[in-house]
């Protein structure tokens, strides 16, 4: 594919900057330089610059446009949307994008350009020296002897390098690496852990082709990590809880304002689901998941059985089934549910109501179950 976009006049620093190799660009966006050739072979996101060699070379315009497409695909735009997105956005969107990253893009400068040698650079060579935007090399000890922070992602170091470290050890099926990424600290926030380090790693693991053996599946390497964390998180959080104080979690003063969380029909293993009922069981609130076959009617005897305050429809399917939703709002239109739906268009298929609210993200839905629960 041949890129149309324009190129827009610019400053004397930005024309006369030298261009960048695809394995420094790469390393600056912490994606694979084989998914830049990609890029550029199927959206014409590529080098427009060439040096005397004719080698091909990343413009900072063509970086900027990769920044717009990394930070699109990393919040759910499917690949050939925000490609085209990428390949029409303007000045002040380019600026904004390189402002965002120009800490990043000082550490790229800094480097000797190695060009595609670096990602060639064999896994039993030693670990690198220690810097956020590299990727991590798979089986090494970069990512899990980092310490933690409140948040989880990690000290020393930014979200993009700790997303980096767990795709890494997803795809050499270290299971061992990935519970110790994805461990959460016991005064941790798993709302930022899933939004910054979780759902960036999924995303691009579900975007690898894989030549596995049997029994090798890298999305259940990723999911069981997941799921350990966030089970070894509220256990944790409850004891404190109740060490503190506080009654147990089936206590009946704890069960009146009760959040019930359901996944998509279709989504195999809930991930959003789990982690947005620990992000609301660290926010204080009791939270259960509806898990296994829940068919229209079964849903709405577990809401007559349980009487939540609040129920909540989390995926991370874009266009979910919203039989349940229907459903439940028909029997219970007083019920507050809360759903989350990334694309504008399913939105359309939601129940009109004052009750029934619509959120397009993770950080939204967490928002609004506690503005209705307290």
């Amino acid at each position: 594919m041949t890129s149309s976009r324009p190129v827009p006049e610019r400053g004397g620093s930005r024309a006369s900057s030298p261009g960048l190799a695809v394995a420094a660009v790469a390393r600056r966006l912490g994606v694979a330089p084989a998914t830049l050739r990609t890029w550029d072979r199927r959206y014409g996101l590529g080098p427009s610059a060439r040096t005397a060699g004719s080698h091909r070379r990343y413009t900072p315009e063509d970086v900027a446009r990769l920044l717009v497409m990394r930070r699109l695909t990393l919040e759910g735009v499917a690949p050939v949307d925000a490609a085209q997105a990428a390949l029409e956005a303007g000045v002040e969107e380019l600026e904004a994008a390189e402002e965002a990253s120009a800490e990043a893009q000082q550490d790229v400068e800094d480097e000797p350009d190695q060009d595609d040698a670096e990602d060639a650079r064999p896994a039993d060579s030693g670990p690198r020296p220690a810097r956020a935007h590299l990727r991590a090399i798979p089986g090494g000890g970069e990512g899990r002897q980092q310490p933690q922070q409140p948040n989880g992602v990690g000290a020393g170091g930014s979200a993009s390098g700790r997303v980096s470290a767990v795709v890494d050890a997803t795809l050499a099926y270290d299971q061992a690496a990935c519970d110790d990424l994805l461990r959460i600290p016991a005064h941790g926030d798993p709302a930022a852990w899933w939004t910054q380090v979780v759902e960036p790693a999924w995303q691009r693991v579900a975007q690898r082709t894989v030549l596995a053996g049997p029994g090798a599946v890298p999305e259940v390497v990723l999911a069981t990590a997941v799921l350990h964390a966030l089970r070894d998180f509220t256990e944790a959080f409850e004891q404190a809880m109740v060490a503190g104080g506080s009654p147990p979690a089936n206590h009946p003063s704890r069960m009146r304002k009760i959040v019930l969380i359901f996944a998509a029909p279709d989504e195999v293993v809930p991930l959003s689901a789990h982690a947005l009922a620990a992000a609301l069981t660290a926010k204080g609130a009791t939270v259960r998941i509806v898990t296994g076959p829940a068919s229209t009617h079964r849903s709405l005897e577990l809401v007559t059985m349980v009487r939540p305050a609040a129920l909540v429809l989390a995926t991370s399917q874009r266009r979910p089934d919203l039989d349940v939703v229907h459903a439940v709002h028909e029997g219970f239109p007083e019920l507050p549910i809360v759903v989350g739906l990334s694309r504008d268009d399913a939105a359309g298929e939601l129940p009109l109501a004052a009750t029934v609210q619509r959120v397009r993200s993770f950080t939204g839905m967490l928002h609004e179950v506690l503005a209705v629960v307290g």
